[in-house]
């Protein structure tokens, strides 16, 4: 503890840095949220090191707004307008009237725990945002239809801002003097938002995007020169209006997202290591500045808060926003179950504490500067900001403990919820085949027999005659289209099998979904020269622009259509102690391709690495039937049934 408390700057840095990768691969690992391993992680920290006596306020709050500038910059990259072509209505209600709702839902509810009219409508404005540092990794987790996932994902982005700009409109009300008129002072002050941030946002992106078009930037420097862009407009903004910045970088990022021709995917990529660090290091750095006793003086009311939060504002204002789109009602329970709240809450909420004790100082000091008619009124405004600034500090604490709650509460239950809606898969273990041979149709069959969602796509409506024939579901589209890689819906698949007669087709495929599905995931068929006896680099593709080579032994393309026509069928077999993967071997020879493990209601994707199970679970495999089973197995795989030994 000695050592943690005289910790240094640099030490302290590390030390967070190292915990928020730590966090996020334990909570990976047990399929916990990692915002609630990163808050009790940070929060225990906190206890032995304040980040405000190593940081200092200037450097904690300027980094937090830097931070989370960048976040929202790269979730707004991945914005397209095109995905939402058919959810537009339901989107912008998501970002105006929604928010609006909750926004007073939420302060009513404030004030129903015990908040003062001003600072409940101020959490309120904190507590709207949702935000893709909790959406995105519930989303991967869950893999929802398309249609909810892009509903979610657009108010997770967008809304952030509008909550921190709404928070800042609310805090000038708050702040304006005696003399001033409250409401004068939030129009001049949404006026200022709005000019700063698209008269930031729109000629800095532009000149972003005639850079990338001119290509006067080297492809090496192209991320870091994104990131310092968007960092200066996000300073330049909050110059010209406070908290307007996080509105400007989420401008740039719809703008950019949406210009045609721009290949952003290395910039995205970039971003995306970047917030793995700032997401945990934040959580972490801001958890640790909530004490023991501020969490235990507000815990009734933070509890209380969090329940009418969860069982009422959000409900009502989903299903009031909502009224009259084209939302399904599974779609709109799932929707009125699903809004964690995240890094912009916790940053925002931190900073206004100490923004109403400056402004009390000021018209303390300005009291004491003024005429006698003048002093009187600004000292009462000084009292009664040192008041707010007092109850403020509440509100930090009350915002962790609802950030707390509600991650906990939609990252473990929400998955329960959307399989009972049908709008997520029961099981993640699909398979998406890339190709549509008479293989593929055959081990989609097998797969579907087991429970198994599968997905065969293929370029040409022609070349997936045989997978309508066997009622597999399939999908007519370029594999490296931008159809494919944006617009597919992948729930409830967890793995692809790239088997085109195109090795190169297969190889970019799989390095494509490897962003969607991870590289473990990813499969393509042996490609001729790895199986060639040469071994020489200048023949042998590299390994990293390769996807995993699929299946035992590893199989061509050209090899598994030879046993297709040698008659192999694709089939299920069950193993036991009577018949064993050694007896499968011996019985069916060394040209049986074994691709799939099914053990479980766990499907894995079979390579030469993979150890066979033993005399649990099925294997499905590639075989040409024995004389004794010749006729069943072509009978049976004519009409679906999986043939058994």
């Amino acid at each position: 503890m000695d050592l943690l408390a005289n910790m240094d700057l640099a030490a302290y840095i590390a030390l967070v840095l190292v915990l928020a990768v730590a966090t996020q691969v334990i909570a990976w690992r047990l399929g916990v949220p990692a915002l609630v391993l990163l808050l009790i992680v940070g929060f225990g920290l906190g206890q032995a090191v304040v980040p405000d006596e190593i940081l200092g306020q200037d450097l904690l709050f300027g980094g937090t707004m830097i931070a989370v500038g960048i976040i929202l910059f790269e979730g707004a990259l991945s914005l397209n307008l095109r995905e939402i072509r058919d959810l537009g209505a339901p989107v912008i209600r998501l970002c105006s009237v929604v928010v609006a709702i909750a926004w007073v839902g939420i302060a009513l509810a404030g004030m129903a725990v015990g908040l003062n009219v001003g600072l409940a409508f101020l959490l309120g404005a904190i507590l709207v945002v949702t935000g893709p540092t909790v959406i995105g990794p519930i989303l991967r987790t869950l893999r929802p239809t398309k249609r909810t996932s892009l509903m979610l994902t657009w108010e997770g982005i967008i809304v952030d801002p509008i909550g921190a700009a709404l928070a800042v409109l609310v805090f000038q009300a708050l702040v304006a003097g005696s003399s001033d008129s409250p409401v004068l002072a939030v129009a001049s002050g949404l006026g200022l938002t709005l000019l700063a941030a698209f008269g930031v946002a729109l000629p800095v992106a532009w000149l972003m995007e005639v850079a990338m078009r001119r290509h006067v930037i080297p492809d090496h420097l192209e991320g870091v020169t994104f990131l310092s862009f968007a960092v200066g407009a996000l300073m330049a903004s909050n110059a010209i209006q406070s908290e307007s910045g996080l509105l400007t970088v989420t401008v740039m990022g719809v703008y950019l997202a949406n210009r045609p021709g721009l290949q952003l995917e290395h910039i995205r990529e970039f971003k995306e290591n970047l917030q793995v660090l700032f997401i945990g290091g934040l959580f972490i750095v801001l958890a640790g500045r909530v004490t023991p006793e501020q969490l235990l003086g507000v815990l009734p009311q933070a509890l209380a808060l969090a329940v009418l939060l969860v069982l009422v504002v959000r409900p009502v204002s989903i299903h009031l926003g909502l009224l009259g789109t084209n939302v399904s009602k599974e779609e709109v329970r799932l929707l009125s179950g699903m809004a964690p709240r995240g890094i912009v809450a916790a940053a925002v909420v931190s900073t206004f504490a100490q923004e109403f004790q400056h402004y009390a100082e000021e018209r303390a000091d300005a009291a004491a500067a003024a005429p006698p008619e003048r002093a009187e009124s600004l000292r009462q405004s000084a009292d009664r900001l040192s008041t707010i600034a007092g109850n403020a500090d509440e509100l930090v604490a009350i915002a962790f403990i609802v950030i707390v709650i509600t991650v906990a509460l939609y990252g473990l239950g929400v998955g329960r919820l959307a399989r009972r809606l049908g709008l997520a898969a029961d099981r993640r273990e699909g398979v998406l085949f890339v190709g549509s041979s008479a293989w593929a149709v055959q081990a989609a069959q097998r797969l579907n027999e087991e429970g198994v969602a599968t997905l065969n796509v293929a370029r040409d409506y022609t070349d997936l005659a045989g997978a309508r024939r066997a009622g597999v579901p399939n999908v007519a589209a370029n594999i490296l289209s931008e159809y494919a890689v944006r617009d597919l819906d992948m729930s409830g698949i967890k793995s692809l099998v790239a088997g085109t007669g195109n090795d190169e087709t297969n190889a970019t495929s799989g390095r494509q979904f490897a962003q969607v599905l991870g590289r473990a995931n990813v499969y393509q068929l042996a490609r001729a020269e790895e199986l060639a006896t040469t071994s020489s680099s200048r023949w042998v593709p590299a390994e990293h622009l390769s996807a995993r080579t699929a299946f035992q032994p590893p199989s061509t393309f050209d090899e598994l259509d030879e046993l297709i026509e040698q008659g192999a069928v694709v089939k299920r077999t069950g193993l036991s102690r009577e018949f064993t993967s050694r007896d499968f071997r011996d019985f069916y020879g060394d040209d049986a391709v074994v691709m799939f493990v099914v053990e479980d209601g766990v499907v894995t994707v079979v390579d030469q690495e993979s150890e066979l199970p033993h005399d649990t679970g099925a294997l499905i495999a590639l075989v040409v039937p024995k004389d004794r089973e010749t006729t069943q197995l072509g009978e049976e795989a004519k009409v679906g049934r999986s043939p058994e030994l």
